[in-house]
Parts: structure tokens; C-alpha cells; sequence
């Protein structure tokens, strides 16, 4: 507060100026926390003091004018020692009373922090998924077009061989082949481990679902579609509800889980991958809740989904790299 000239004139209340001073405050202290609080009570002066008590203003003395219009109707005959008993007890709770409302305000300040915090971290979550997703989704577009690539240059060589076969030229078509199945300059692995985290663990899932599907080539493809569907249905339920523990804990024994995946040791290895777990002699896989890891149980979701609406997922796999147990 700027402090106010000497020349101003206020108006204020005798007997509360009195006991003001009785209380130990100065003439000017009390002459100015009167006239900031109307003159309305002598608790108000004393909470103004209490606010403003490092003013500059204190140090300049006004004109003091005494009103009979607001004379108090009954003076204080309080004795000094109660007077200032009362003026310790009204500045206590003034300052309780701002001791309080700084802590309110303090209070609101960290629950905005916090507030905007919690914002920016959930921001920045979604920009890493954001760009899990385009990474797999780039990944998953190159490896179509491998394959087709792979496809049409079987197609073109089968047509050169029927060629030779007839004994028709084929240097015209050869280089048409070497020309469309020109290798594609990406590097789809650098940009997953760019982005994705853990580094490793889409990856390792990609690759177990890919033997799974190699492995059991013989198999009627149904039945991989439907391993693949029913690990989609468990990762996603636990993504779902984490803190449900039906859909952490899944038993062994299980008909339709022993029919459907656990006879696939590619099928529990995936689990594994997604944080199950089975401790020793028992007939359950179970995901704790320190281990259920949303971010790795939705690119979970992402691998199975590509897996079963790809038809081309897996086709370039190696030959013979067995998804370890």
C-alpha cells in the first residue's frame, strides 16, 4: 500500500481510539485501521492492523477529527490489564484467521500444480501411443507389401519357368521381375525401438505370434485365428479392468483355454510376454497388479489385431525359429 500524506484528515470514533491505544498500538495505528474499517468495531481495526502491519503507512500521522456522530454510545470502562488481555486474544485470532487463509490459498495453488501436472503427463502419454501406433501401423504396411512383393515375384518366376519350358524368351520379363521385386530401403525396426517402451517386448510378442502361426502351418487356419482371438480377448479384459482379479488369473486346466491356447506353447509364452506368471506346482497364470503394465498389454492388443487381420502376417517369418518356452 502507498503510503498516505500527512495532510489527510480522518474521521474517528474517540472511545475506540482509546482503547486502541490502551491495547499498545500507536496513535497512528490506530487512527488509520479506524478509518480503513469504517469505525465499525474495535475487533475490524485490529484484524486491519494485523493485515497491513508492514505498511508504510503507519508512519505517517493524519489529521485526526473526532465526530460526535460517531462517538461509541457506551464507552469501555475496561482496566488496562483487561484491555490488553482482549487486544492479545483479537490479534491471535486475526492471525489464525490469515494463518487459515493462506493455507487455503496454498492448498489451491498445489491442487492446480497438481491439476496441471497430472494434464501434461497423461498429454505426453498419449503422444508416445500416438506414436507407437504409426510406427506399427508403418511397420505393419511394409510387411504387406513385402509380402505381396514376395507373391508377385513366386507368380513372375513360375511364369518364366513355363517360358523356359516352352522354349520362349524370358530376358524381357526377367528384368521386369528383378525390377519389381527391388527390395524396399526401410529400416522398420530402428524406428519401432525408437518409440516403443520397452525397446524389445512388441517385438518379441510380433515374433512369438509369427511361430505360432509358422509352427502350425498344417493347422487349420481357423484354429490359429482363434488362438489368436481368444489371447486378444484376455489381454484386452485385463487392460479393461486391471483391478478385477478373474481376468489376472487364468487356470491351466481350463478346457477352453487347454483347446484354445494352452496347447500352443507359443499361446503361454505371449502371456509371459504380457507379465503372467506361474509360480511353482501351481495350475494357474496370474498377472499382478504390480505387473499388469497397461502400455504393454495394449501393444499386446495391437499385435494380436494385426495378426488376425493381416492375411500376410507371418509369411516372411524364417523358416525354423522356434518361439522359446
Amino acid at each position: 500500500m502507498t503510503a498516505e500524506t500527512e495532510n489527510v484528515t480522518v474521521e474517528v470514533n474517540r472511545g475506540l481510539l482509546k482503547e486502541l491505544e490502551d491495547m499498545g498500538f500507536s496513535m497512528a495505528q490506530a487512527a488509520w485501521s479506524l478509518h480503513h474499517s469504517g469505525n465499525s468495531s474495535l475487533e475490524a481495526a485490529v484484524n486491519w492492523i494485523i493485515d497491513h502491519e508492514n505498511d508504510l503507512q503507519f508512519e505517517n500521522m493524519p489529521l485526526v477529527e473526532f465526530n460526535i456522530e460517531i462517538e461509541s454510545p457506551n464507552p469501555s470502562d475496561d482496566t488496562t490489564e483487561t484491555t490488553q488481555a482482549r487486544a492479545k486474544e483479537l490479534m491471535e485470532q486475526a492471525r489464525k484467521r490469515r494463518e487459515e487463509e493462506e493455507t487455503k490459498r496454498e492448498r489451491e495453488k498445489e491442487r492446480i500444480r497438481a491439476g496441471k501436472e497430472m494434464m501434461e503427463t497423461k498429454r505426453i502419454a498419449e503422444e508416445n501411443e500416438r506414436k507407437r501406433n504409426i510406427a506399427l501401423r508403418n511397420a505393419e504396411k511394409d510387411e504387406e507389401k513385402k509380402a505381396r512383393e514376395k507373391i508377385m515375384q513366386k507368380v513372375n518366376g513360375d511364369k518364366l519357368e513355363r517360358k523356359r519350358r516352352l522354349g520362349l524368351p524370358t530376358e524381357t520379363e526377367s528384368a521386369s521381375t528383378s525390377t519389381q521385386v527391388a527390395p524396399l530401403d526401410t529400416n522398420v525396426h530402428k524406428i519401432l525401438r525408437s518409440v516403443m517402451s520397452p525397446p524389445s517386448k512388441a517385438e518379441e510378442m510380433r515374433e512369438c505370434l509369427r511361430s505360432l502361426r509358422r509352427n502350425h502351418k498344417d493347422e487349420d487356419p481357423r484354429i490359429i485365428r482363434r488362438a489368436f482371438e481368444t489371447l486378444l480377448m484376455i489381454v484386452r479384459n485385463v487392460a479393461k479392468k486391471p483391478d478385477e482379479e478373474k481376468y489376472r488369473r487364468i487356470r491351466l486346466t481350463n478346457r477352453l483355454f487347454q483347446e484354445r491356447v494352452g496347447r500352443f506353447k507359443e499361446g503361454i509364452k505371449f502371456m509371459k510376454l504380457c507379465g503372467f506368471k506361474r509360480d511353482q506346482g501351481s495350475e494357474f497364470l496370474s498377472l499382478s497388479t504390480h505387473d499388469a503394465d497397461i502400455l504393454r498389454l495394449q501393444d499386446a492388443a495391437f499385435q494380436l489385431n494385426t495378426a488376425i487381420t493381416n492375411p500376410f502376417f507371418g509369411l516372411l517369418s524364417k523358416e525354423g525359429e522356434d518361439c522359446e518356452q
